[in-house]
């Protein structure tokens, strides 16, 4: 007989919301509420399609299951661990990427820009031959730009060799070896001689002070992946100054920023840059063209 009182899969999801809500879990890492994380996790942990749980509420649960799924709710709730590195996955766009704590979980607002092509910026997405990603981690980025830009080749830079193992697991699942290269090393140091149609970082950007007032799910992911220096400008300004030496004459160089526009504006004022639309608003990512460029 077991100690509690779960027999289905709605009674385990209604525990995980009121574990989640309780414990005030921050939800930053592709879940939007404590029902989502819970659902998502309860089904993925089941082994059910993770679109697909009203059929499923009411199935009686083997013993082992219930247990199953208590484990990773109290890890979820207890230890304050991103739900991607309990799952070993990731969705961005409707890619599914495998992530663990070498990297931080993937999320960014270039994804839904890539997805557009960046249009109205690119003009011709298929005269597109050269792509950089700086700051890869996981490598989803570079998969993504792949996607976009089907006659592209893509250099893809981190300096942590932990990050690229994982990203060399993404690029393998989607069969792109032959057209993603990964280099590890600092910024532009490892890559070869090439002009780049194309630029892209989602690099480390926090603020020493927002680093400190960070939720604990953050913690869990490698701070030098997170941490851009005091005004959070630090590995932006690197990649600025050196951008223009890498990108072809009519190029672009895209950087996002997530709340840090203040301090772009205060660490580049004289620099031109287009501000881009995404769907957390005009103030997360902007563009530079090469012409503008130091």
């Amino acid at each position: 007989m077991s100690d509690h009182p779960f027999t289905t899969v709605r009674d385990l999801l209604r525990y995980a919301v009121s574990r989640f809500t309780e414990a005030k879990l921050a939800f930053g890492h592709g879940c939007a509420s404590a029902y989502d994380e819970a659902a998502y996790l309860v089904l993925h942990t089941l082994h059910l399609p993770l679109d697909t749980l009203d059929p499923f509420l009411d199935a009686t649960l083997l013993p082992a299951e219930i247990e199953r799924v208590l484990s990773v709710i109290n890890r979820r709730a207890g230890e304050r661990v991103p739900a991607a590195y309990i799952t070993n996955e990731a969705w961005m766009h409707g890619y599914r990427f495998y992530v663990d704590e070498r990297v931080i979980v993937p999320r960014s607002f270039l994804g839904e820009l890539l997805e557009e092509q960046f249009a109205p910026w690119i003009a011709q997405p298929e005269q597109i031959s050269h792509v950089l990603e700086l700051c890869t981690g996981s490598g989803c980025l570079a998969i993504l730009a792949a996607e976009a830009f089907a006659q592209a080749h893509i250099d893809a830079v981190d300096l942590s060799g932990d990050a690229l193992a994982v990203a060399a697991i993404n690029v393998r699942d989607y069969e792109l070896q032959d057209r993603i290269a990964l280099h590890q090393g600092d910024l532009y140091a490892p890559l070869p001689s090439t002009r780049y149609d194309l630029i892209l970082s989602n690099p480390p950007y926090v603020n020493d002070q927002a680093m400190q007032s960070l939720p604990a799910e953050y913690r869990h992911e490698p701070r030098m992946a997170l941490a851009g220096g005091n005004d959070g400008m630090e590995v932006v300004r690197r990649i600025i100054a050196d951008a223009g030496q890498w990108l072809t004459p009519d190029g672009l160089l895209v950087i996002e920023v997530g709340h840090e526009r203040a301090h772009v504006e205060a660490a580049f004022p004289d620099l031109e840059m287009t501000w881009l639309s995404t769907s957390a608003g005009d103030d997360m990512v902007f563009l530079v063209h090469a012409a503008a460029l130091p």
